[in-house]
């Protein structure tokens, strides 16, 4: 009985179409797949800031990073003017901040960044027209060395235009409190003072001030009381006798009265 060796043989032959295949398929995942799994990193900033001159603004930048920050992770931030023309790099981070020692922004720029917490943000001091432009702030964190690690932010300055607020109590205070007040304290002056006037003109007289006829040496004649019952009552006879007699007189004389009695 003879054995074919040879189909024993073929039968263990590894097939080389499919190993061909996995080994296309694992270099295609490679490819296409290992960067995603490394750039992860992503910068992000305002798209616009506000500003008036003399203020103190806060340029923002935070990034996100699979990997957990280390001292080489880097942070830069550069400006290019509104005028065009290529970015300069005036602030960087690398385990420290290197501020700006010369130049538009020396002793104007400090950090703010926190790198632990996804934090690159600076701050500009006292910010001025020339500072209008464009800022990127850019992020490496090795490995993470693809991605969005750049963002940009214009900022604008304007000039400061001096204007005057007024709260709400302050206007109602202004317009509304001041005038009652100042009406109240008039209309009670003119209540007061009228009374006060009249008191004094009775209670003084000025030596200069005359009556009717005392300016010519004319005096009037005292006026004599009228008697009364009581008068009479209290006279003696005598005088009770004269009295009768003055009252026999005619009217005209005015320097008696008669009793009522």
């Amino acid at each position: 009985m003879q054995v074919n060796l040879f189909s024993h043989i073929k039968m263990r032959r590894p097939r080389q179409g499919n190993t061909a295949l996995n080994v296309i398929l694992l270099l295609y995942l490679v490819v296409f797949y290992a960067p995603s799994l490394v750039a992860s990193i992503s910068v992000s900033t305002p798209a616009e800031l506000h500003a008036s001159k003399g203020d103190t603004v806060t340029l923002s930048c935070t990034f996100t990073s699979t990997s957990r920050p280390t001292s080489k992770m880097t942070v830069d931030w550069s400006y290019r003017p509104q005028s065009g023309g290529p970015p300069l790099t005036f602030f960087h981070f690398s385990s420290r901040a290197f501020l700006p020692p010369d130049g538009q922004f020396a002793g104007r720029i400090r950090w703010e960044g926190t790198p632990a917490r996804g934090e690159a943000s600076i701050s500009l001091i006292n910010a001025t027209l020339n500072d209008n432009g464009t800022y990127t702030c850019s992020v490496r964190n090795p490995p993470d060395v693809h991605g969005s690690p750049t963002s940009y932010t214009v900022l604008t300055v304007t000039p400061k235009v001096a204007s005057i607020r007024f709260s709400d109590v302050a206007v109602l205070l202004a317009f509304v409190l001041l005038p009652s007040t100042i009406v109240t304290l008039i209309l009670i002056a003119r209540i007061l003072c009228p009374k006060k006037k009249r008191n004094q003109s009775k209670a003084y007289r000025s030596p200069i001030e005359v009556t009717e006829g005392e300016e010519y040496g004319v005096h009037p004649p005292p006026k004599e009381k009228k008697a009364s019952c009581c008068d009479l009552y209290m006279m003696d006879s005598e005088d009770e006798e004269g009295y009768y007699e003055l009252k026999k007189r005619p009217p005209t004389d005015e320097g008696y009265a008669e009793s009522q009695c």
